[in-house]
């Protein structure tokens, strides 16, 4: 089968638009030093962020937590929200999720942030950094893995930009 131009022509239309999907991944959203913490993949030393427009997953070396919501730092950079935890979850997961309180600072391209685990199964207060990253920067979390993409934020919000961008 042959292709024709018309053809050619919207499988380039459809490379560009993937293309700029994947290259807006760790920087789509709002300016990093303001509004809500801007969407996208933020790395650090043994620290990762994941950021959509409707909930945060944060790595701090083998642990994991999520906040459901955006999250809007004050006039001063400092934010304070509650949200889940998982202490143990490498090599395996164990649960459950606890609550958890997240607290930090944004800085521009950066965000320093402490969680405060209330850890149900053994009766006690564990407290996860403080951790530091970068908007765009590749996470360091040897040996630990991160969730590339949890819950499908990052995809969801590209789709929806590159909607957007066509109408």
């Amino acid at each position: 089968m042959m292709t024709t131009l018309p053809q050619i022509r919207v499988l380039a239309a459809v490379a560009t638009a993937v293309v700029t999907i994947a290259c807006a991944a760790t920087t789509a959203g709002i300016t990093p030093g303001e509004g809500p913490i801007a969407v996208g993949t933020w790395g650090g030393d043994s620290g990762a962020l994941i950021v959509g427009d409707t909930a945060m997953h944060l790595h701090i070396a083998c642990t994991y937590g999520d906040i459901h919501g955006p999250v809007t730092p004050d006039a001063n950079g400092r934010f304070s929200v509650t949200g889940q935890y998982l202490l143990r979850a490498y090599p395996i997961a164990v649960g459950p999720m606890m609550p958890a309180q997240f607290d930090g600072q944004r800085d521009g391209n950066t965000v320093t942030i402490r969680v405060t685990v209330n850890d149900t199964t053994q009766g006690k207060t564990v407290v996860r950094g403080p951790v530091t990253v970068e908007l765009g920067a590749t996470p360091k979390m040897m040996p630990c893995p991160i969730c590339r993409d949890p819950y499908g934020m990052l995809r969801r919000n590209q789709s929806v930009a590159l909607l957007r961008r066509l109408r």
